[in-house]
């Protein structure tokens, strides 16, 4: 059988291994070897009790780093903020094995070890490979913790069925080392030239973000659910890549990301003269949830409840992206938004072409953990050469990260227009 890894499908990549205390920590060694072999940088993370079944010295040696196990070192030397860093290094977290102490632990936000602090700090995709005995894996209580972890956006890959530490036969077993690598591999794209897209450096990108609001009277306003939050991901992921980021946000009560300059407004009017006065940016994200109308006319006072119905008169607002695509210049990349609830794709599809778009992230509000309010979301991305990607549920800052991933790595392609 071919090797797995002899062509490196992980070259570049940076991996945590979260390595935690349950018989199968033996296969850690096994699963740092194939990483490091397929071309990962590779950083062991272990819980106190890990070290009952595995040595650090044995993980530590296998990937070339100190391993970390507990958040404040005995040296006192200023590591102890080692987490947050490592959350912003690595492409991927895989805790494997991930015993059930520990999925209870991350379900509800302890961090009382490296791994557990890092979990809650980091910006990657998480993996989670349970690992327990058969009737530990199946009580309720676990059942919940990895229905919780998945909300948040974690990937829980199924434990094997098959003979337990304890005796038993059943559903526990962690996954092979093998069966792992090759998921991390599908998981980052590796080989996918979609997923090597990386630096903005000495890019402009414009990201819009939040919604707009259009006044009926002093008091009430016409508006809809969106709080910026995936706009913002997205602004700060491009600032991380080197860009030059412009936020043009609607009403938002998110903090401005580090490195980026934001622009308030309230209307689609005002959002509209601000992303014009920004139109040649070189990469255009579209994100925010723009009103389709506004009233005909404000009211000056507050309009008083008569008993009778009201009818309001609406106009359309200016159609933003349409703008920007209708006058879009060469190697300049446009990314839209759909928020639909019926017939997406076609309604995507007609959307991208209509507006002269290189790009469209398709999501549903209706959708468990998708669209407004939450932490996650789930979209899939359209290009205009027909292709299609289904990027799974995932925290809001990892889909940032996933879909500039695809866009950078096609504006560095130089895919043709049109195709």
């Amino acid at each position: 059988m071919p090797d797995p890894v002899e062509d490196q499908p992980l070259k570049g990549r940076k991996l945590l291994l979260g390595v935690t205390g349950g018989i199968a920590a033996y296969k850690a060694a096994t699963l740092v070897r194939l990483f490091k072999k397929g071309g990962a940088d590779v950083q062991v993370l272990m819980t106190p009790d890990a070290g009952r079944f595995i040595t650090p010295l044995t993980l530590g040696t296998l990937s070339g780093r100190e391993v970390l196990i507990e958040i404040f070192p005995e040296n006192e030397d200023g590591t102890w903020t080692k987490h947050v860093e490592l959350g912003l290094w690595a492409d991927l977290f895989v805790v494997a094995p991930a015993t059930a102490q520990t999925l209870a632990r991350l379900a509800h936000g302890f961090s009382d070890s490296m791994l557990t602090a890092t979990a809650l700090a980091a910006r990657c995709p998480m993996l989670v490979c349970p690992a327990m005995d058969h009737d530990m894996y199946l009580h309720p209580a676990t059942q919940a913790n990895l229905e919780r972890l998945r909300s948040y956006g974690y990937e829980v890959m199924p434990p094997g069925f098959g003979a337990l530490a304890s005796g038993l036969v059943g559903h526990g077993r962690m996954p092979e080392p093998e069966e792992i690598f090759a998921r991390v591999v599908e998981k980052l794209g590796a080989g996918d030239e979609a997923a090597r897209g990386a630096s903005l450096e000495g890019k402009e990108v414009l990201v819009t973000a939040g919604p707009t609001r259009e006044a009926l009277d002093p008091v009430r306003f016409l508006t809809n659910h969106s709080t910026g939050s995936m706009g913002f991901a997205l602004a700060e992921a491009a600032a991380r890549r080197g860009a030059r980021v412009s936020l043009v946000s609607g009403p938002s009560a998110l903090p401005t990301p580090p490195g980026v300059t934001r622009v308030d407004v309230v209307t689609a009017e005002e959002m509209h003269a601000e992303v014009q006065a920004r139109k040649d940016a070189d990469l255009v994200l579209m994100a925010a949830a723009v009103a389709d109308f506004t009233p005909e006319t404000t009211a000056a006072s507050k309009l008083k409840k008569t008993g009778d119905a009201m009818t309001l008169r609406l106009r359309p607002t200016p159609d933003i992206l349409a703008a920007l695509g209708r006058e879009k210049r060469p190697g300049q990349t446009l990314v839209g938004f759909a928020l639909e609830t019926d017939d997406g794709l076609a309604n995507a599809r007609r959307k991208l072409e209509r507006k002269n778009l290189d790009w469209i992230a398709l999501n549903n509000p209706n959708e468990e953990g998708a669209g407004f309010g939450v932490g996650t979301n789930r979209v899939t991305l359209l290009h205009r050469s027909g292709r299609t990607e289904a990027l799974p549920l995932m925290p809001k800052r990892a889909l940032a990260e996933a879909i500039l991933d695809r866009v950078t790595a096609s504006m560095r392609a130089g895919v043709p227009e049109g195709t």
